[in-house]
């Protein structure tokens, strides 16, 4: 399996694309006037605290209060000492004004603000540092049972005279030396120790933390033996990687290339096109079936068709062969499209429990390669697919792309007789309540046309019942459901 990620940089925006044989798997975007907040640590204070939703309203100096649920405070503070270790409520963990030190889960998505966490958690590229939360995990994708006690006995030593500390072991740890990790660990002790110092005499709202770039979390976060080549089409970037990749991460530095070419390398791997794809409702299958996907706020809908595959046999092998073939795509669209939270989808109906059996398993082997956890429940009774995808940051959707003004992302308008109808019935209440000599009304190119033409004979009814001439002018700023009734 070949793989390689391309990053291009420019002043304002950071892109990553992952490549897999060729083909464009994921786009990560970050903005310099819009960075992530994942991985921040704040000082924050408690603005408010909600008992019936066991969760606080915490003021990090973020643009909207953030979300502090009491499963996300540390175990150590959420446990009454007692021998049945029942949570405690969040009015007995938190108050109001109280300084509290957390860490950023979630970026705020739509109108929801940042969600938090007091389970403070420290990556490097090896090991990751839980703060409170002493004891030592291992990757579950490390599956050798030797370098999972191998690992055990690393961490161990490592937290050795501190109880206060714990360490997961990433995937990446499975081949690393016992030095190289230990001087991971050295190096967040470091690091640790610094925020700590910081937030003794930090102001409340004050990031004490931030978590790197882009570029060299990709660095840390998505380079493995199975990456052959990470391409960077800028200079100064490529060198600033290079001194990132010897201090931390010596095995990526060989795989670092810098891109010189004019043409930008984005185009030059067709990554652009596939970005204006996936901003698309519409996915072809190869086979000339296609699926629709539609994002709301609570969920995604993925509808799968036949469209113009006709099959070579019968009705059922076609309608197998389109749920197959659809199964990977949608695990290529939800990783590329960076979906999250509930996606229900639609399979085309199979009689067969066999085919039904293969297409199920053919979307969750797929899914086996996704970075993100996702849960899939059986076919329903309605013949849907339900699964779940953790929602980190923004679909691509949401990064790219802002609601339809005019129609305000509800993806469809009213039709210009309905509109001419509106202000027929604004009309009436106006000459109802009103003395005028006659009336104006203002509204789109569309609507005018068509109270001129097809609607001419009920406007001159409406004339003759308030006995007041109407006029109708053109204002091509208005969007086509817009208009005024000017009384003269």
């Amino acid at each position: 399996m070949s793989q390689e990620l391309l990053v291009n940089i420019t002043p304002q925006e950071t892109r990553v694309a992952a490549l897999d044989n060729g083909s464009v798997q994921e786009i990560h975007i970050e903005r310099a006037r819009s960075r992530g907040l994942v991985g921040n640590i704040y000082l924050g204070e408690v603005s408010r605290v909600l008992p019936g939703m066991q969760a606080a309203f915490i003021d990090a100096g973020l643009q909207r209060t953030a979300f502090l649920h009491a499963s996300d405070i540390n175990a150590s503070q959420a446990l009454v000492d007692r021998p049945n270790q029942q949570p405690r409520s969040i009015q007995h963990l938190l108050r109001e004004q109280q300084r509290i030190l957390v860490q950023v889960l979630k970026d705020p998505i739509g109108s929801k603000g940042a969600r938090l966490t007091t389970q403070i958690a420290i990556p490097s590229r090896y090991l990751v540092l839980l703060v409170d939360n002493p004891g030592v995990g291992v990757s579950a994708r490390i599956e050798s049972a030797s370098a999972r006690e191998r690992l055990r006995a690393i961490g161990t030593s490592l937290l050795a005279g501190d109880d206060h500390k714990g360490c997961i072991f990433r995937t990446a740890a499975e081949d690393a030396s016992e030095q190289a990790l230990t001087r991971d660990w050295q190096y967040l002790q470091r690091l640790w120790a610094s925020i700590h110092a910081r937030a003794q005499e930090a102001q409340p709202t004050t990031l004490l933390h931030e978590d790197l770039p882009l570029m060299m979390r990709v660095l840390r976060d998505s380079v493995d033996e199975d990456v052959e080549r990470i391409r960077i089409d800028s200079r100064e970037w490529h060198e600033r990687m290079l001194s990132f990749s010897e201090t931390f991460l010596p095995d990526a530095r060989s795989r670092l290339e810098h891109y010189p070419g004019e043409r930008p390398i984005f185009d030059l791997y067709g990554v652009e096109d596939e970005i204006q794809r996936a901003l698309q409702r519409r996915v072809t299958l190869k086979s000339g079936g296609y699926l629709i996907i539609d994002q709301t706020e609570a969920l995604t809908t993925i509808d799968v068709n036949t469209g113009g595959y006709v099959g070579h046999r019968t009705l059922e092998e076609t309608i197998f062969k389109t749920n197959l073939e659809a199964a990977q795509a949608i695990v290529r669209q939800l990783r590329l499209r960076n979906l999250g939270g509930i996606i229900i989808i639609d399979f085309i109906d199979m009689e067969t429990a066999e085919h039904r059996r293969q297409v199920m398993r053919s979307l969750a082997k797929g899914l086996e390669h996704d970075h993100a956890r996702t849960q899939i429940s059986e076919v329903s009774s309605l013949g849907l697919v339900e699964m779940t995808r953790k929602r980190i940051r923004e679909s691509l959707q949401n990064q790219l792309c802002v609601p339809c003004p005019t129609c305000g992302g509800r993806g469809h308008l009213k039709s210009a007789e309905t509109v001419i109808h509106e202000i027929t019935r604004e009309i009436l209440r106006e000459a109802r309540q009103f003395e005028m000599t006659r009336l104006m009304v203002l509204a789109a190119q569309d609507v005018v046309d068509r109270a001129m033409e097809e609607e001419s004979d009920s406007l001159a009814q409406l004339e003759a019942f308030i006995g007041k001439p109407i006029v109708f002018q053109a204002e091509p700023l208005y969007n086509p459901e817009q208009f005024d009734v000017v009384l003269m």
